[in-house]
């Protein structure tokens, strides 16, 4: 109705699209297809739904979906390679679309996510890499708080590798936080036996560990945030964060490289939950709460002392008295 007004008063389209803040050559299509002229009491007009187009991928989708159906973790390409084998003369976009749009996803628990005061927490994670000289394992330390990262590769996982990684993290922090966290599910540090509550109970070595360094070992289930705390996901981001795309020469490179990615990369970045960076965060308010280093490094029980070298003893010598043969000849006689 103003469009119309303004426009039988003179003003131009291109002030009116202006004034609207509606195109010049929209105002200019109503007018030569009669729109600001029809009636307005028959209300607003109603479009047609717009006809559905064809797609190449159409009579293929019932495959996809069957396949879905019972394979729900079938890859785009996977799936590609099939409706292709089946006549589908189109490209892969569409079918990676498709699959996106269609593919079951499993119900996920919501997580819920809390803070811990500085130098309260620390999370300990094993993860495996394949490599090509073997199977190396990554040995990740995490603050709670501030988030700052320790990373070091080792060829085996056991309990004196995970007291080797311990002492070199908390030699990085410059301190021991008051818990560390591990995942009840590593043999490596936890028993057979369970307590009173049913909860695995930690190795009698470990324990001992734990004592000697003044840190308070929790067994818990990965990603339940009231008993893990915060939920952090070190080894997801040190897969793609580091490892995917790198070529390593061998176990001395490979470390290299994690040691520059964590002094470059890891710990300086801007943290997506905090906004901040891990390295600030920790030198201004972490580190100087974390308890203090042991005196010495953890000695274990189950280790064979070097024994000592045997003490020579000089030679026992007898004073002989020497007398000439004829002595002897005499004393016979």
């Amino acid at each position: 109705m103003l469009l119309k007004h303004y426009l039988d008063q003179g003003v131009s389209k291109t002030e009116l699209s202006q004034r609207f803040g509606v195109n010049r050559r929209t105002i200019h299509n109503w007018v030569i297809t009669g729109q600001l002229d029809r009636d307005l009491s028959s209300g607003a007009r109603a479009y047609a739904p717009r006809p559905p187009v064809a797609h190449k991928l159409d009579p293929y989708k019932p495959i996809i979906d069957a396949r879905l159906e019972e394979f729900p973790k079938l890859s785009a390409k996977r799936l590609f390679d099939e409706v292709r084998a089946a006549g589908y003369p189109g490209g892969y976009g569409r079918v990676n679309d498709y699959v996106r749009e269609t593919r079951p996803r499993e119900p996920t628990d919501p997580v819920v996510r809390f803070e811990t005061p500085a130098g309260r927490q620390g999370q300990v994670d094993f993860g495996t890499f394949t490599l090509p000289w073997g199977r190396r394992h990554a040995l990740l330390v995490v603050l709670g708080y501030s988030r700052l990262l320790w990373l070091h590769f080792y060829p085996r996982q056991t309990m004196a590798v995970l007291m080797e990684a311990l002492e070199s993290a908390f030699e990085m922090f410059g301190g021991v936080p008051e818990e560390l966290l591990f995942d009840q599910m590593r043999a490596v540090v936890l028993s057979d036996d369970r307590g009173a509550g049913g909860g695995l109970l930690f190795n009698a070595e470990f324990l001992r560990f734990a004592r000697h360094w003044g840190f308070d070992p929790r067994s818990c289930r990965p990603y339940r945030a009231r008993t893990k705390g915060k939920v952090e996901r070190p080894i997801r981001y040190i897969r793609e964060g580091f490892f995917y795309g790198r070529s390593f020469a061998n176990d001395d490179d490979l470390n290299d490289q994690a040691a520059r990615w964590l002094d470059e990369v890891a710990n300086v970045r801007r943290h997506g939950t905090t906004g901040e960076r891990p390295v600030d965060r920790f030198e201004r308010d972490e580190q100087a709460v974390l308890r203090p280093l042991a005196n010495s490094p953890y000695r274990r029980l189950g280790l064979r002392q070097a024994p000592e070298p045997a003490r020579r003893h000089a030679p026992v010598t007898v004073e002989v008295e020497r007398r000439p043969l004829s002595v002897y000849a005499e004393a016979l006689q």
